[in-house]
């Protein structure tokens, strides 16, 4: 539990930094879909305060703002299967006294799996939990039924446990198979934030329901009669509102295809109003794209497959590769090297604009059939990613000329075609001079932001940040970033209280003293090691907070889902002003770290190893990916701290989202919005924020990735 202002008091700005933040999330994406649920004030699929059964669209991502009696919740659901829905809510309660302060800012995770399709005679069933990780504060179970009782009006009913078993509660009929079912633990365990499983399903139960009727395309309107007594929100103490009656009703009316409005009373007493925006990753704003067009492939002209005059041309090979390189600038790509042979042509190139690998492989082979003389039948296409040559693409001329128009193109020409390792691949005599040395810099605005400070939910700070990196040599490189911050309240948290060394803690000091700052001066050497072997050294100031020497290799073949790396850290804390200097905490911290492609569509992380904090452990990651870039996921790191060392929250999780910029623009961009939400920084599990890691740097070019989007090659 944390302590803060009170909600549209002094906490005015938790609202319009959330409200803003659902805006920036969800207002680009415009589809329509035929919803047959509305979003409740807990930010669920649901009636008015109670769930119903009823899940959301696969994948849909959908943010709620509510507020009622003092009580303000920003809630993030995802569809994470066909069945399966995750929700993370955030919460701030008025009038907490018994946390000594003004609010009770409170963090809860839901899961709702649907055990049961609607059918004919049978409803749609659902089981649910509701703050099963947390302070419990809203703690509650629940199974519930719902049914289309005609095409206008929806019926739900179900029954519920801990808050939801509150009003009118009977004795909890599982008590018949355990004595222990009928009495449900109070209070939490330690200090929050674990799996509070002995109170599931535990305690008096009650009944709740309710009807929708669909009066318009756009307009619902809602009754519903609940078990929640709200006991918390009425003690004497807080006393935010009188319990009237059980019964709510509302409305729910769809304002644009991806957001709706809810407005009800509530409890005989209270008017409640929420707003909610969705999106699906699957679905882009713009169906098709909005960039340059490519290349039209030429076809070679009839008989000249066996011509070869071309090679006694002494400048024909430099000619060649000049061409290549404009036409691959004109489509934001770069030319790195060019090896051409009377019968076949290897080229590598850096991919600066395509999200999608296969995009930028599909443009490179269009780009070949106009320029390379027709004897040339097989293009070899190898990306480059830092100097490291990520995978070797064979494809056959005659199967691009053949197939470009061709009915299901993309599964003809991705079966044809031969993805293998780069690593022999040498990068040729005609490798691009331009390219070494080359200096790069980029002078604009960044922006730093911090999330569920026990004071602040949601801190930032704005300022102009210099970058530069300056090329030496294929995979060597050097690279820096300047900080100079304008404004931003990031500096302002609370001076920690770790009992473990404070290797995160402690940010709110750097932002505070780094002004400017150098937030990253680094010298990075990558490289092919063997065939499925790839290797990266780094040193210099590494991140904000630390500077030292990082190593890593990687195993990862190009067909195989598995890959397995190892990393090795030195690392000593920068002083807070982040220029020169070091503190004199300093630590060997590295991981051993398996990932894993599943086949549908979700990719497994497991990492085991030393932390910054001296501490050993693990952190799973599980994310679900799609083939346009979006990934939704979770992660949770389990160390030898114990939950009580570690502090509020007991062990370190959280989301994670990347999100394209090309989903909404339709424009191409390999730039993604990394986004990650830790409901807590604490110490423990604290892991460096070393740049480049090699596993993400080749991925995209490797079967697995290149066959799940390898639709665009055509694009």
């Amino acid at each position: 539990m944390q302590s803060g202002k009170g909600v549209f008091g002094d906490n005015w700005r938790y609202c319009l930094c959330s409200g803003c933040t659902l805006l920036l999330l969800a207002a680009p994406a415009l589809h329509a879909q035929d919803r047959n649920y509305q979003y409740n004030l807990y930010g669920t699929p649901g009636l008015i305060d109670m769930p119903s059964a009823r899940s959301a669209e696969d994948a849909e991502l959908a943010a709620t703002l509510s507020h009622f009696a003092g009580s303000t919740r920003t809630t993030l659901s995802f569809q994470i299967m066909p069945r399966l829905a995750g929700s993370f809510r955030y919460s701030n309660i008025e009038n907490a006294p018994d946390v000594g302060g003004n609010g009770l800012y409170d963090r809860s995770f839901d899961l709702q799996y649907r055990l049961v399709d609607e059918r004919q005679i049978m409803p749609e069933i659902a089981i649910g939990l509701r703050d099963f990780i947390g302070t419990g504060v809203y703690s509650s179970e629940y199974i519930v039924a719902t049914k289309q009782v005609t095409p206008a009006i929806e019926a739900t009913g179900g029954i519920g446990w801990g808050r939801l078993g509150s009003a009118d509660g009977f004795t909890n009929p599982l008590g018949v198979v355990d004595d222990r079912f009928e009495t449900r633990p109070g209070g939490f365990t330690g200090t929050g934030g674990q799996i509070e499983s002995a109170r599931w399903f535990r305690g008096d139960a009650a009944f709740f329901g309710g009807v929708k009727w669909q009066a318009t395309d756009r307009l619902s309107f809602l009754a519903e009669y609940s078990s929640d007594a709200y006991q918390p929100e009425r003690t004497a103490q807080r006393d935010l509102f009188d319990r009237a009656s059980p019964l709510n009703f509302g409305l729910s009316y769809t304002v644009s295809e991806n957001a709706m409005l809810q407005a009800h009373y509530l409890y005989g007493s209270e008017f409640a109003a929420g707003l909610t925006f969705a999106l699906n990753p699957r679905k882009p704003r713009a169906n098709g794209g909005t960039g340059q067009r490519p290349t039209p492939v030429v076809p070679r002209p009839l008989g000249q497959e066996r011509s070869f005059g071309w090679t006694q041309q002494p400048d024909g090979t430099a000619i060649l590769r000049d061409s290549v390189a404009r036409l691959l600038a004109f489509e934001g790509m770069t030319l790195e090297a060019l090896t051409i042979a009377p019968t076949s042509v290897t080229v590598l190139v850096r991919n600066g604009t395509y999200l999608s690998g296969a995009e930028a492989i599909g443009r490179t082979a269009r780009i070949l059939t106009k320029i390379m003389p027709a004897s040339v039948e097989d293009f070899i296409i190898v990306p480059v990613v830092g100097g490291i040559r990520a995978s070797a693409t064979r494809i056959s001329r005659s199967d691009v000329e053949a197939l470009e128009f061709a009915p299901d193109n993309a599964w003809k020409s991705y079966a044809r075609a031969q993805i293998g390792d780069a690593a022999a691949i040498g990068n040729g005599e005609t490798l691009n001079e331009a390219l070494y040395p080359r200096f790069l810099w980029r002078l604009g605005p960044y922006l730093a932001t911090s999330y569920f400070d026990p004071d602040s939910p949601i801190r930032a700070n704005i300022g102009l940040e210099l970058s530069a990196t300056y090329d030496l040599a294929p995979g060597l490189a050097l690279a820096g970033k300047l900080r100079k911050p304008l404004a931003g309240n990031v500096g302002d948290g609370r001076e920690s209280d770790s009992v473990i060394p404070r290797v995160r803690t402690d940010g709110p000091m750097y932002a505070a003293e780094g002004d400017p700052a150098l937030a990253q001066l680094t010298a990075t050497y990558q490289v092919n090691v063997a065939p499925d072997y790839y290797g990266r050294i780094t040193g210099g100031y590494l991140e904000e907070m630390y500077g030292g020497l990082s190593t890593e290799l990687l195993w990862k073949p190009v067909e195989s889902r598995l890959g397995v790396g190892l990393e090795l850290n030195y690392v000593r804390q920068r002083d807070y002003d982040q220029l020169f200097g070091f503190r004199d905490y300093d630590v060997v911290t590295g991981h051993a770290s398996a990932y894993y492609a599943f086949e549908n569509n979700f990719h497994g992380q497991i990492d085991v190893g030393r932390y910054l904090a001296g501490d050993y452990g693990a952190t799973i990651t599980l994310d679900r990916e799609f083939d346009n870039g979006w990934r939704v996921g979770a992660f949770a790191t389990f160390t030898d701290v114990s939950f009580d060392d570690f502090g509020e929250g007991s062990f370190d999780k959280g989301l994670r989202f990347s999100i394209p910029f090309e989903h909404f623009f339709g424009k191409p961009s390999r730039r993604t919005e990394q986004i990650l939400l830790r409901p807590l920084t604490r110490d423990g599990g604290a892991r460096l924020n070393v740049g480049g890691r090699l596993y993400e740097a080749v991925r995209g070019y490797h079967d697995n990735d290149l066959r799940g989007s390898w639709g665009r090659f055509w694009r």
